[in-house]
């Protein structure tokens, strides 16, 4: 091979392993992927947030996901909620994309809001107006507004529970009632349910609150089945719970 020839072949490999690089004026479009949703199903929003804890998002997503995989009832669309498409940090790390943005796009229909507990559920979230007035309007309609551990400051502070009865993360009882003097705080209980609302202690027991939604919406036996599915022991005669008439 002469000098010529070898000098092409090296501009022609050179220049086919060159990758495209981005400039300032180069511009991306992102793609965005909506969940689908049965129309035919419940819709259950999970309000997210940065800080949120993975128990009490995961353990009743995990639960009303299932439902999609039991015949004969009316089961669960699930999806997040949150204030950007960005992706979300858990306080564990874990990375999460919102599938709706609820201060800018059109919601579907929210028949159960579901608010996990956040590392700054007790302090600077409380303050955040704009989620706050979204709770609130999204429970005029919903069918079940329901938390899980300190989820129930966001619920008390939007003022949703100023008639029922509610709980939370037992070792925050205490703040719970000082922070909202008016409320009837229930102790020694891991769940609540006062009308259409459903506050949990939190943490594992997050699994036994939503389980405890599924029985009242489709009885006993696809409770135990969405149970035995996750590997749950599920009694509810044997949970400390609150039912109010």
């Amino acid at each position: 091979m002469n000098f010529k020839s070898f000098f092409i072949l090296l501009l022609f490999t050179t220049l086919s392993c060159e990758q495209p690089k981005l400039t300032k004026n180069d511009t991306t479009e992102e793609i965005r992927i909506l969940p689908k949703l049965n129309t035919e199903h419940y819709n259950v929003a999970f309000l997210i947030m940065d800080g949120t804890f993975n128990t009490e998002f995961t353990a009743p997503f995990d639960i009303f996901q299932h439902t999609k995989f039991r015949e004969g009832i009316k089961a669960m669309n699930t999806f997040t909620v949150a204030n950007t498409l960005k992706p979300i940090t858990t306080f564990e790390g874990v990375r999460i994309l919102p599938d709706f943005d609820y201060t800018k796009d059109d919601l579907p229909r929210i028949d159960i809001l579901v608010a996990p507990s956040t590392e700054h559920s007790m302090d600077k979230d409380l303050k955040d107006t704009t989620m706050l007035s979204f709770i609130k309007k999204i429970d005029k309609t919903s069918l079940y507004t329901t938390s899980h551990c300190d989820g129930a400051f966001l619920l008390a502070e939007s003022g949703i529970l100023d008639s029922v009865a509610s709980t939370t993360f037992p070792s925050d009882i205490e703040n719970y009632k000082k922070m909202f003097p008016n409320l009837d705080v229930k102790d020694n209980v891991l769940f609540v349910h006062d009308g259409k609302y459903i506050t949990s202690a939190g943490g594992a027991k997050s699994f036994e609150a939503a389980l405890y939604l599924c029985e009242v919406l489709y009885g006993k036996k696809i409770a135990e089945s969405i149970a035995k599915g996750l590997v749950i022991d599920w009694d509810l005669e044997q949970v400390p719970h609150l039912t109010v008439q």
